[in-house]
C-alpha cells in the first residue's frame, strides 16, 4: 500500500478525472469496483441529478468513490448539503479557493482533495487543510490552469513544497505514464481522458469515437480570458479564434460560447457546434473498452515498466 491506497482504501493508486458530461455513477462505480477510485461529475449536474447519481453508485459498488465538484458552479451550497445527507466520504474541489469548503468538510469527516495547476496553490490547499491535492499539468483536457505548466515539470516542484499526499493528473493514460510521474514524486495518478474512452463513459459514442482520431496537435488551449479550457479543433473552437481576431471582449467570448456548450458535444454528440474537451493523451487513445480492461492494462504495464527500470 502507498499514501493514496491508504488514504483512500483503495487497491490501485489510480483516480478517475470527475469529468463534466462523462463522468456519472455508470463510470464512477466500474472504476471504484476495479480497484481504483471512481468520482461522480457534480460539475454538469442539478442537485437533484447529483443526488440520484449518488444513491446509484452506492447500489453499484461497495467500495470507495468520491465526488468531484467545481466550486464556480451554482447550487454549490445545494450540492455541499446533498453531499453530506447522502454519506460521501470523498471529495475533490477544484476551481476555486480551498479554504472555502475544506474545514466544513472535514468537520463532517470527509476527505478532501483539492485539484491545483501550480506549486503555489498546492501550498494553499495544504495550508487549508486538504488531505491531498492533483497537480494537474497543462496537457491536461477540460478546465486548465493559467499558468501553462506541464506535468513533467509541475510534479517534481509541487512535491518539493508539500508534505501531504500528491496525485499526479494531466497527459497520463498508460502504466509507463503512471510510473513515469511516480518517480518524480507523485503517490499517485488521476486519469480523465482514458476514462472518457470507456464502455461506461456517459459521454456520446460519437465523442468517444472521436477521442480516438484525435492525434498529437488536434487540441489547443483557449478562452483564457474566461476559464483556460483544452478543446478539440473543430468549427466551435475555428469559430472562437476568428472572434479573437476581432480582439473580443470576455462578453463576447461569453456570447459565443452560450450555453450548454459542453453538453452539446460531449454528451449530445454535436461534434460541430460542441464544445469538445479532451487532453493531449487522446493522441495515444486507440479503443474504447472496459473500465476494468484499462485499469488491469494499466497496472500490467505499470509493473513491467518497473521491472525494466530496475535492470537500466
Amino acid at each position: 500500500m502507498n499514501k493514496i491506497t491508504q488514504l483512500f482504501n483503495i487497491q490501485y493508486p489510480i483516480i478517475q478525472g470527475g469529468m463534466i458530461w462523462n463522468s456519472g455513477y455508470k463510470l464512477a462505480s466500474a472504476v471504484s469496483n476495479a480497484g481504483g477510485l471512481g468520482l461522480i461529475g457534480a460539475g454538469s449536474m442539478y442537485p437533484d441529478v447529483l443526488r440520484e447519481h449518488i444513491q446509484k453508485c452506492k447500489k453499484a459498488t461497495s467500495k470507495p468513490f468520491g465526488v468531484n465538484v467545481p466550486m464556480l458552479y451554482p447550487n454549490i451550497e445545494k450540492i455541499m448539503a446533498i453531499i453530506v445527507e447522502e454519506g460521501v466520504k470523498i471529495i475533490f474541489t477544484s476551481a476555486g479557493n480551498p479554504k472555502t469548503w475544506t474545514s466544513f468538510l472535514k468537520e463532517k469527516g470527509i476527505t478532501v482533495v483539492h485539484v491545483v495547476s501550480s506549486s503555489k496553490f498546492a501550498l494553499k490547499a495544504q495550508e487549508a487543510g486538504v488531505d491531498a491535492v492533483v497537480a494537474e499539468g497543462f496537457e491536461a483536457g477540460g478546465h486548465n490552469g493559467r499558468e501553462e505548466t506541464t506535468t513533467l515539470t509541475l510534479i517534481p516542484m509541487v512535491k518539493e513544497q508539500i508534505q501531504i499526499p500528491l496525485i499526479a493528473a494531466g497527459g497520463i493514460a498508460t502504466g509507463r505514464g503512471m510510473l513515469s510521474v511516480m518517480i518524480l514524486g507523485a503517490d499517485g495518478v488521476q486519469m480523465g481522458s482514458r476514462f472518457a474512452a470507456s464502455t461506461e463513459s456517459s459521454a456520446h459514442n460519437d465523442f468517444k469515437q472521436t477521442i480516438l482520431e484525435t492525434k498529437e496537435g488536434d487540441t489547443q488551449v483557449t478562452l483564457k480570458e474566461l476559464a483556460p479550457v483544452r478543446l478539440i479543433k473543430n468549427k466551435f473552437y475555428n469559430d472562437i479564434q476568428e472572434l479573437y481576431a476581432k480582439c473580443p471582449t470576455p462578453e463576447e467570448l461569453k456570447e459565443l460560447l452560450g450555453r450548454a456548450r459542453a453538453k452539446r458535444g460531449m454528451f449530445e454528440g454535436d461534434l460541430v457546434e460542441g464544445e469538445l474537451e479532451i487532453g493531449q493523451i487522446a493522441g495515444l487513445i486507440h479503443d474504447i473498452k472496459p473500465v476494468k480492461e484499462i485499469i488491469d492494462s494499466v497496472m500490467e504495464e505499470f509493473e513491467l515498466a518497473k521491472m525494466e527500470a530496475i535492470h537500466l
